[in-house]
């Protein structure tokens, strides 16, 4: 009787043991996959980003007509196996609008202080059309501490072949800032928007959820920031030669280069092995501009195996 009872004794504890560490794990794949949304000062200003996940570090640069937000399905998965950093873009979402620098090198520039602020010394950067741009930027220059770097759909200004898609008229809004642009814009920022999802898709029946689009104009629609968010495009013909000197020196990180079919896949995939010497091109099937929310299986699959 007595053997009986230290027999069921042991088998207690034992599962007492099991069940603690089955609520830490459980705790702990929660906490990974969780998002959080803070704010730190990095280069005299303000930034706000979301984080997850614990490991290497992959930064994610979202593009325009968008914020972090857009990254938030791909998080959780990356956040399995890394430390995930996804900032709004200085005077984008809710980032502080700087004074000066609203352009992708000094961007970049705070990107890093951002990184340098949260102890980071290395880490893989990904960026989806002007978060490309700043993307580039941040490997070009800081090309020790950039372990593995994503372009996904856009072009590098500056950089042979650029000036056929800058001068298209297709994308008319490129020189589309100002007062009155701005005073056009005002109050019709959806309709203004709607143009990018919907034009810029390879189906404008498939492309961003209606959430992120009513998040999208909201953010944008807040005072100064339409134009801050112009500003990285006005600023292009000086990051032409910025990117153009930038270029001299081939990046030796590993590179991926990825698009639309229907977009600018292609073009982008010439200029990155233009900048780089170790390149990987994939080009998306029955996608135009937005890669992740057009395809998203195939997107988050390339980009996993890929960091």
């Amino acid at each position: 009787m007595k053997r009986d009872w230290k027999l069921a004794r042991a088998v207690i504890l034992m599962g007492v043991f099991f069940a603690g560490c089955f609520t830490v794990l459980a705790q702990n794949q929660k906490d990974n996959g969780a998002i959080a949304s803070r704010t730190a000062e990095a280069g005299g200003i303000k930034l706000h980003y979301l984080t997850a996940g614990h490991g290497p570090v992959v930064i994610l640069l979202h593009g325009y007509a968008e914020t972090s937000r857009m990254w938030r399905p791909l998080i959780p998965q990356l956040a399995e196996k890394y430390t995930v950093i996804a900032p709004d873009l200085p005077g984008i979402g809710d980032s502080e609008i700087p004074k000066d620098g609203l352009d992708m090198k000094s961007a970049a520039i705070r990107i890093h202080d951002l990184s340098k602020s949260l102890g980071i010394t290395k880490s893989r950067v990904v960026g989806h059309d002007i978060g490309l741009m700043v993307a580039y930027a941040y490997a070009a220059q800081f090309p020790a501490e950039t372990e593995k770097l994503v372009l996904m759909d856009a072009f590098l200004p500056g950089v042979k072949g650029w000036e056929p898609i800058y001068n298209s008229p297709d994308y008319w809004h490129f020189r589309f800032h100002g007062p009155t642009p701005e005073a056009l814009v005002k109050g019709r920022e959806d309709i203004y928007f709607a143009y990018f999802w919907n034009d810029l898709a390879a189906d404008k029946n498939h492309s961003l959820p209606e959430a992120d689009r009513q998040a999208y104009v909201a953010a944008y629609s807040k005072p100064g920031r339409m134009r801050a968010g112009w500003g990285y495009f006005a600023a292009w013909p000086q990051t032409a030669k910025d990117f153009e000197e930038l270029s001299r020196t081939k990046l030796t990180m590993p590179v991926l280069s990825i698009g639309g079919d229907k977009s600018l896949g292609v073009p982008l995939g010439e200029q990155a092995k233009l900048v780089a010497t170790n390149v990987q091109v994939i080009v998306i099937s029955n996608a135009g501009h937005w890669i992740l929310e057009e395809q998203p299986r195939e997107t988050m699959d390339a980009l996993l195996k890929f960091l």
